[in-house]
């Protein structure tokens, strides 16, 4: 017998619907357990099935395509709930809904492709999202051993209308071990804690299948970061 995650995602993908949005903003304006639990019902059908359809599509899409990331509804969707036990903001619930595409299949492997549905703005990232010290620090050595590589990256990130925009994890100046890196775009990138691009989806697109596409040539422009990350964490 299927699972229900299984069932989940051998549902075509059609698209999130309207009331998926609506969910998420009674969600962030009743941030009580009594208003979610009287309305999971929206969330498993309206948002959790949809992105895990999603994710079931991208699969194919981008199998097809040659792209090496996968997840699946069960390991890959982000909870709902909030993890509150080191935050100020005690709210329960997220307002958005997220997962991930990895290599491996593993929901936080650097290298990812994200999903984020949010009635404030939805869009898609891709790259390496504040890696651990041993990979930002593997990062950061590639960046410096191979700038030719790395402006090639850029370049072709910069063609397909990408860029890392601003990261507010930044370091002041080069991080130990990089203060003879002169050059002023490669200090810059040595500052970073996270090398991410990302693009906007509209709720518009994110009713259609089309989509699926959308995202799928996204990871295409993408790719060029993911490869330059992955050889450098690989060795």
């Amino acid at each position: 017998m299927a699972s229900a995650a299984d069932e989940m995602t051998e549902t075509p993908f059609r698209g999130f619907r309207p009331a998926a949005f609506g969910f998420l903003r009674g969600l962030a304006e009743h941030q009580t357990r009594a208003w979610f639990e009287a309305n999971r019902a929206d969330y498993e059908t309206e948002v959790r099935a949809p992105l895990g359809a999603l994710i079931a599509a991208l699969n194919g899409e981008l199998a097809r395509r040659g792209i090496a990331l996968r997840g699946d509804a069960a390991r890959n969707i982000f909870r709902i709930h909030r993890d509150v036990r080191f935050s100020k903001d005690k709210r329960p619930y997220k307002t958005h809904a997220g997962a991930t595409l990895t290599r491996d299949g593993a929901r936080m492997s650097q290298g990812l492709l994200y999903l984020h549905v949010d009635p404030d703005g939805s869009f898609v990232a891709a790259g390496f999202h504040r890696p651990e010290p041993a990979d930002l620090q593997a990062l950061r050595e590639a960046i410096a051993a191979a700038p030719d590589a790395f402006r090639g990256m850029m370049d072709a990130l910069a063609r397909a209308g990408l860029d890392f925009g601003p990261d507010e994890d930044a370091l002041q100046r080069p991080p130990r071990g990089f203060a003879h890196v002169e050059a002023a775009d490669l200090r810059d990138a040595l500052r970073r804690k996270s090398f991410l691009a990302r693009r906007p989806l509209t709720q518009a697109a994110l009713g259609t299948p089309a989509v699926v596409g959308t995202i799928a040539d996204f990871a295409a422009a993408a790719l060029p970061l993911l490869r330059f990350g992955w050889a450098a964490l690989d060795g």
